[in-house]
């Protein structure tokens, strides 16, 4: 056995390893997804049931998103030191423990607890996941993390039903806890599976004209010392942003319009608004990050940014114009989510093209953050919308900073990070632009 583990160390793996890897990966992220992509089905009846304003109910998703994010960087030193199974099963249980903190809680403050430990547990898993993916597929490195990336925005699509009827039949509590402790177990299980690469058995990085990439290792510390890593973390937020607060609020607005509970028939298929936006949201969200991953490992990160963001901006403009109409409802917020979920799979290949995969789990993770802090702006969101008595101003604001990322990714990181990678890049190194 210590024989084959030698080789291991030094020889290829085979791709079907490396693909088995990666799905369990995406297992993980699977269920990771309610904790972020359910909370929106909780909000109306956590309000009815004690009468808390609404932005000091969301203040709770806030705080998830911030310790999902902000310890990530911490929590990839852990998966430097200790390796990805460890992590990732701590991580597991406290996903499990927040939802069931959330089942019992009483006040805003054991929620903000909740979500506070299933924070920590999903950043955990996320991190651990998303970082593996990009150090397996050096080669694929765009399609790996959007692949991993896809179980977070699309892992929640298949219990958006069961969800709502187990809180319609008993009561949000029990949604919490149930689904909490099964979702919590079955990444602890898959987690004793998840294994790290060892020197040499991945293949080169890829050498594309469209996507330049350095040879050079930028530890953490230098990374945080480089603008062009602010830039990126700038246009993550204002892009972040926007998604997140559709996340947050898309069973809200769609209150607030009138038209949840309105039946809607689109491709054979009859549901009330709500559920028909957030099945299709999800699928599209997860369906975007391997699509746009690999539509950049082809024509380049920033191109591929430009249309993105621009899409979302544009789709954001049109739900404010048009989305009180259930069916535009249901295909706008479709649009604008599949627009919006390639930034997890967009910037986590970006970064480590530019400042090395040695760090890679570290330095996407310090990234990452940027969704903790795109979360402070969802409850003034909010309170933007309680004071003008509508969701058009919220809208209109997001739609415009989508268009403005969208003109700062072709304009100023392409022609930047390109210049970046060239000074720094080692001497034999060649690159191609």
């Amino acid at each position: 056995m210590a024989g084959t583990q030698g080789e291991l160390a030094t020889q290829r793996v085979t791709d079907g390893y490396r693909w088995r890897q990666l799905a369990i990966g995406v297992v993980c992220m699977v269920m990771i997804a309610n904790l972020q992509y359910g909370w929106t089905f909780f909000v109306p009846d956590i309000q009815s049931k004690f009468g808390w304003d609404r932005s000091a109910i969301q203040w709770a998703f806030t705080l998830f998103v911030l310790a999902e994010t902000w310890l990530v960087p911490v929590e990839a030193w852990f998966v430097d030191k200790y390796g990805p199974q460890r992590v990732v099963l701590f991580s597991g249980l406290l996903c499990g423990i927040g939802w069931v903190v959330n089942s019992y809680a009483t006040t805003l403050g054991q929620f903000y607890v909740g979500q506070v430990l299933a924070g920590i547990g999903a950043g955990g898993v996320y991190g651990t996941c998303v970082g593996n993916a990009l150090k397996w597929f050096p080669d694929k490195r765009g399609l790996a993390a959007g692949i991993t990336a896809a179980g977070f925005g699309a892992g929640s699509a298949l219990t958006v039903a069961p969800i709502q009827w187990m809180i319609g039949t008993q009561g949000f509590q029990s949604a919490f806890f149930y689904f909490g402790i099964g979702q919590g177990l079955i990444v602890m299980i898959f987690a004793l599976l998840m294994v790290a690469p060892k020197r040499g058995q991945t293949p080169e990085a890829a050498v594309s004209q469209n996507v330049i990439q350095t040879k050079k290792n930028f530890a953490p510390s230098e990374v945080l010392r480089q603008p062009l890593f602010w830039l990126m973390y700038l246009m993550f937020v204002i892009v972040g942003a926007g998604g997140l607060m559709a996340t947050a609020n898309l069973k809200p607005i769609a209150a607030d319009f009138g038209i949840d509970s309105i039946p809607v028939t689109l491709f054979g298929l009859t549901m009330t608004v709500i559920t028909f936006a957030a099945t299709i949201d999800r699928i599209l969200n997860g369906l975007t990050r391997p699509f746009f991953g690999w539509v950049s490992d082809h024509i380049g990160r920033e191109n591929t940014m430009f249309i993105a963001f621009a899409m979302e901006g544009i789709g954001i403009y049109l739900l404010h114009l048009w989305g009180h109409d259930p069916v535009w409802f249901v295909i706008l917020s479709g649009c604008v989510f599949f627009a919006w979920g390639e930034i997890y799979s967009l910037f986590p290949s970006t970064c480590t093209d530019t400042f090395g995969t040695k760090y890679a789990a570290t330095n996407a993770g310090l990234l990452y953050t940027a969704k903790g802090t795109a979360a402070l702006i969802v409850p003034f969101a909010n309170v933007l919308q309680q004071q003008t008595g509508s969701w058009d101003t919220v809208l209109i604001i997001a739609a415009g900073a989508n268009i403005a990322a969208s003109l700062l990714a072709i304009g100023v990181l392409k022609p930047w990070r390109a210049g970046v990678v060239r000074r720094n890049e080692l001497p034999e190194a060649r690159v191609l632009a």
